[in-house]
């Protein structure tokens, strides 16, 4: 697998990606697909502080096969050596040590990037997200009991943080 700065062209595939996650109520708050053209800005607004990163197939034709994307924490300057984290696998790569290369990858990254706090926000349910982070030394930072509501079943979001 070889991990590389997302561009552009890969915008489709990120999103098809992201798309995938949405049935299983696990990964996104999103209940419907979302479109290419609506995540252009999201995808413009990441810059060389901010990446997105994807992973690829190593045989033959590169594919995509997932994607972390950093983002500002919260939205105001004091924040900025703090980045939320998020990681979405293509359904047929899940098990397969992607998220955990992906998340090893951008632990290593932080320091060049000046970002010394990550923070990831993961649905109590989603047990393999969860233990995949806190098998990368995130814990719990936060707990916010039934904030989303998914198929007339309220879920709860945990905030695991982790220092640099």
């Amino acid at each position: 697998m070889h991990i590389r700065l997302a561009v552009e062209s890969d915008l489709p595939t990120i999103i098809h990606i992201y798309n995938a996650s949405i049935p299983s109520r696990l990964a996104t708050a999103d209940l419907e697909p979302i479109s290419v053209e609506s995540r252009r800005a999201w995808f413009h607004a990441h810059s060389d502080r901010y990446p997105v990163w994807v992973i690829t197939t190593t045989q033959g034709y590169r594919k995509v096969i997932g994607w972390l994307s950093l983002q500002m924490f919260y939205g105001r300057p004091a924040y900025h050596k703090t980045a939320e984290v998020s990681i979405y696998v293509d359904p047929d790569y899940q098990q397969q040590g992607v998220g955990k290369k992906l998340l090893s990858y951008a632990i290593k990254q932080c320091s060049n990037l000046n970002i010394s706090r990550l923070v990831g926000f993961i649905f109590a349910h989603n047990l393999p997200s969860r233990k995949l982070f806190t098998n990368f030394g995130f814990v719990e930072w936060g707990f916010l009991p039934q904030i989303a509501e998914m198929d007339q079943q309220e879920q709860s979001l945990v905030i695991l943080g982790k220092v640099l």
